[in-house]
Order: structure tokens, then C-alpha cells, then sequence
């Protein structure tokens, strides 16, 4: 085409970049109704009502059972080796439960509005570990008594580590940290937030591959296939894809057990396998309410205190890349950087109360729970509240909970698979607003997500050969602070991708439009974008006390 004469009219176009992501049935503020909108009316118009009620709370019970998968698979790999029996494990699964619920309404109300789960991150696990094998609960012979003195450590520096996030958030230090972002700088961080996640995927379903591979299977043809088959224009198939496969599955799976299918099978894969191996259920109370300070008081090593506050930093840049995903998938706007670091102040309040009530986990935005809102298209602030519901109800009532948090590990890891896949092809989506014919993104978006695969690998790689990782010193605190953020795929590609895009020819002013600045600038400010009011606001008229910048 000569002359830059104008484009032929039978020519294909680019798709257009959408500031936010369409196709979404419900966005943050056009909910699914639910009870108490219309208790009035529900004698006088009943069945209308009936079908959204229900249809609410199944999409919130779906977010709980999501959740549930690091709920339970974090104290179950930790209690024990802390000492713990299983009516421990079920005491700590309850507390965090209980804490991810409180935790999700104060991020829903007062963070950043998002629809956003905060649970158990994996993040903060090997700095755990390393507390629990010190040699100072070497000379505790009785069971109980190690397993409190350890909780009792791990509260301490939680509880320490809780202050970083809530004086980079509060203070608005990450705001001004967050406003050099990029689109071309957050793919990284949110792509490999879901795929960096990939070893809890498939790995976790060959566990089981006779339960697990149907359970991906299924869960894909019922999400993506049938409503394509059946057209019945209620979407209740790719909305509820969860409940019917993880129910079937979980029938079959339960056939399989009482039909003696793992009778003579090794150890290892009747843990996997069976529906029966949890011991929740047996050692769940019936009624239990987690209170702070339940394990006894807080104790406190300066050592693992710092080694926790880098956990707590990593889990913080995790967490915004996965607030990024949530904002996109909820057909929000972009996060006003002031949003955002009011939502990590709060999750800093959610680390604090994981130490006050002895969780043994920190808190961050549950990712698998993001990539839900991109399979049910979904993005309801409210759905979000009923599942944080149901969190504090079954955490409360232990032997229904315990039902549920018995399902076999390989259809969560099924789940898992299709979820962080979501998240990760969230983050790729931001390159719509990116030039990519340009070289300078191509070296940056290619360098940096090679690198943050690259280096995690080699420090689990060197980890799991050696039994220790690559920094190896007589002071275990020092070894997590290097050791833990090289492990996290998310944080080194987001690092490197961050530094690359704010130093490499950044004044040049075809640069600016190359790494897609120009499409949040109007989101650099809460005031910049009409929308953000009407996302991000605060409730009870709070923004008046509290105003964001």
C-alpha cells in the first residue's frame, strides 16, 4: 500500500483493544440477585425470584469448593510434619477456612471491590517449612507440645510479616511503585501468575489418573462443549461446569473405593485415590468457632520474621498480577494504582489475622478462583460475598465442611488446569494494547517470561536434588530471603519485565505507544476515568472519609 493511501474496504482489520473485556453476563455491579434484595416481595413474586436466589448462591457455593483445594492441601502437607494428628489438620483447615472468609468480605467491602478470594498461598510454604524442621523444637517429645511451639513461631512471623504489605499498601508507597506499570510489563507478572502454577496441574492429576484425567476431561467438554450442543440460552452448563463434574467424578471415584478398586494399592495412591483417606470427617468436631490466639501466644524470631516478610513481599507482587486478572475478568477497568494499593494494605490485614488465629499459612488472591470468573463469565462482587459465606459456615459446622474438603486431591489438580490456564491467557491478553511488531517488546516480553520459567526451575530443580536450595549458609532465615523469591515464576518474570520496560529506551516518545502506556493513562489517577466511581468506590459513602488519588 503506497502513498499511505487509506486501507481497501474488503481488507482485514485488527480486532479493536477493549478497555474492558466483553462478553461478560454479570460485571461487579450487576449482580445476580440474591435473598435479602427482595424478602419483601419473595411471597408476592416468588418464582421469579426462586431461580436467581438459587442461581447465586450455587455460583458462590462453586467459589467455595474452588477454594477448598489449597484450604486443605497446605495444612495437610504441613500439620504433620509440625507434630499434628488429624484432628489437628482439621482444626487448621477450619481456622483458615473460617480466616479466608473474613478475610474475602474485607477485600470485597473496604480493598479493592474486586471479586477477589483470599485463601492460603503456597508462597509463603517453604519459609513455613524451614520454621517447622528449626532445631529449637528438637528437644518437645511429646507431639502436641511441638506442634504448638511451632504454630506459635509461625503466628509470630506472620504476624511481623504482616507489616509490610500493610505499609506498602496504606502508606501508598506500592502506588507510586504501581504507576510505572505497563501493559507490556504486566503480561508477565499475569501470565505466568497462572502459568507458573503449571507443577500443581497436571502432575497432581496423574496422582490419580483413573479419577483425574475424567475429571478434565469432563470438566472441559461440559464447560466448552455443551453449550454449543444445547442450546438452551441459560448458560447453565459453562456457569455450573464445576458442580455437575466435580459431583459425577467424585461418585465414581467414591464406586471405586467401596468396590475395593485400591485394596492391595501402595500408600501413596490410596492417599490419592481413596474418598475415605482424608480423616477430616471422623475428627472434625460438630461445632467449632477458631478464635485468635487459640494455639497459645505468638512467639517471635527475629530470623524467621524477615525471612516471612520476603515471603510476604513475593506474595505481594503474585497478588497484584492476580488482581490484574480479577479486574479483567470481572469487565472492570484497570486498577487505579490508588485501588490497588488499598487492596494490599488489606491483604496485609489477612496475613495479621492468619497470625492472630494461627492459619500456619499467609493470605493472597486466590488464583484458581480467578480463572473461575473467566470459565462461569461471572464477575460478581456479590457471588464472591455468599461463597465467603459459605466459608465461615462450613468452617464453623466441622463434619459438614469436613465432607466437602474430603474430596480426592486429583480433581482439584483437574480443576487447577483449566483455571490458571485462564489467568495465564488473561495476562496474554494485555498485549492487545502492546505493538508487537516492535522489537523492543519482543526481546522484553520474550526475555522476561524465558527468564521467570528458567530460574524457578533451577532453584526447585537444585532444591529437590539437594534438599536444600542454591544459597546454602549457616543462617536458614538468610537462605529463604534469596531461596523463595527465585522460586516463584510470577515474581522473577514480573521483576524483570518491570526493570527492562522502565529502563530501556523509556524517553524515546514512539516508545510510550509501543508498551501501551497511553491505554492506562487515564487510570493513573481514581479520578482520571468515570468508571473507576463506579467500580472501586467505597461503600456506606466511606470515599468521603477515605478519598483515593
Amino acid at each position: 500500500m503506497a502513498g499511505g493511501a487509506a486501507p481497501k474496504a474488503d481488507e482485514p482489520q485488527p480486532h479493536p483493544p477493549k478497555d474492558q473485556l466483553p462478553g461478560i453476563s454479570f460485571c461487579i455491579t450487576s449482580p445476580p440477585p440474591w435473598l435479602l434484595d427482595y424478602f419483601y416481595w419473595v411471597f408476592v413474586i416468588r418464582r421469579i425470584l426462586l431461580d436467581p436466589l438459587a442461581e447465586a448462591i450455587l455460583l458462590g457455593f462453586q467459589h467455595y469448593l474452588v477454594m477448598l483445594g489449597t484450604t486443605v492441601l497446605i495444612p495437610t502437607a504441613l500439620v504433620p510434619q509440625m507434630g499434628g494428628g488429624n484432628g489437628e489438620k482439621a482444626k487448621v483447615i477450619q481456622t483458615l477456612l473460617f480466616v479466608a472468609g473474613i478475610n474475602t468480605l474485607l477485600q470485597s467491602l473496604f480493598g479493592t471491590r474486586l471479586p477477589a478470594v483470599i485463601g492460603g498461598s503456597y508462597t509463603f510454604v517453604p519459609t513455613t517449612i524451614s520454621i517447622i524442621l528449626s532445631s529449637r523444637f528438637n528437644d518437645s517429645t511429646d507431639p502436641d507440645e511441638r506442634f504448638k511451639r511451632t504454630m506459635r513461631a509461625i503466628q509470630g512471623s506472620l504476624i511481623v510479616a504482616s507489616t509490610l504489605q500493610i505499609v506498602l499498601g496504606f502508606s501508598g508507597l506500592w502506588r507510586n511503585v504501581t504507576r510505572f506499570l505497563s501493559p507490556l510489563s504486566a503480561v508477565p507478572l499475569v501470565a505466568l501468575a497462572g502459568f507458573g502454577l503449571y507443577e500443581l496441574g497436571f502432575p497432581g492429576v496423574a496422582k490419580c489418573i483413573e479419577i483425574g484425567l475424567p475429571q478434565l476431561i469432563l470438566l472441559v467438554f461440559v464447560s466448552q462443549y455443551l453449550p454449543h450442543i444445547f442450546r438452551s440460552g441459560k448458560h447453565i452448563f459453562d456457569r455450573f461446569a464445576v458442580i455437575f463434574t466435580v459431583a459425577i467424578v467424585w461418585i465414581y471415584a467414591h464406586l471405586l473405593t467401596v468396590g475395593g478398586a485400591y485394596n492391595d494399592a501402595a500408600p501413596k495412591t490410596q492417599a490419592s485415590c481413596r474418598t475415605d483417606r482424608a480423616g477430616l470427617i471422623d475428627a472434625a468436631p460438630w461445632i467449632r468457632i477458631p478464635y485468635p490466639f487459640q494455639w497459645g501466644a505468638p512467639s517471635f524470631d527475629a530470623g524467621e520474621a524477615f525471612a516471612m516478610m520476603m515471603a510476604s513481599f513475593v506474595a505481594l507482587v503474585e497478588s497484584t498480577g492476580t488482581f490484574i486478572a480479577v479486574a479483567r475478568f470481572a469487565s472492570a477497568t484497570h486498577l487505579p494504582p490508588s485501588i490497588l494499593s488499598r487492596g494490599i494494605g488489606w491483604q496485609g490485614v489477612g496475613i495479621l489475622i492468619s497470625g492472630l488465629f494461627g492459619t500456619v499459612n499467609g493470605s493472597s488472591v486466590s488464583v484458581e478462583n480467578a480463572g473461575l470468573l473467566a470459565l462461569t463469565r461471572i464477575g460478581s462482587r456479590r457471588v464472591v460475598q455468599i461463597s465467603a459465606g459459605f466459608m465461615i459456615f462450613f468452617s464453623i459446622l466441622g463434619k459438614f465442611g469436613a465432607v466437602f474438603a474430603s474430596i480426592p486431591a486429583p480433581i482439584i489438580a483437574a480443576l487447577y488446569c483449566l483455571f490458571f490456564a485462564y489467568v495465564g491467557s488473561g495476562g496474554l491478553s494485555l498485549l492487545q494494547f502492546c505493538n508487537l511488531n516492535s522489537f523492543r517488546t519482543k526481546f522484553i516480553l520474550g526475555y522476561s517470561i524465558f527468564i521467570g520459567l528458567s530460574v524457578p526451575q533451577y532453584f526447585n530443580e537444585y532444591t529437590v536434588l539437594n534438599g536444600y536450595g542454591p544459597v546454602h549458609t549457616s543462617g536458614r532465615w538468610f537462605n529463604d530471603i534469596i531461596n523463595v523469591p527465585f522460586q516463584s515464576e510470577a515474581f522473577v518474570a514480573g521483576c524483570v519485565a518491570y526493570f527492562l520496560d522502565n529502563t530501556l529506551h523509556k524517553r524515546d516518545s514512539a516508545i510510550r505507544k509501543d508498551r501501551g502506556k497511553h491505554w492506562w493513562d487515564k487510570f493513573r489517577s481514581f479520578k482520571g476515568d468515570t468508571r473507576s466511581e463506579e467500580f472501586y468506590s467505597l461503600p456506606f459513602n466511606l470515599n468521603k472519609y477515605f478519598p483515593s488519588v
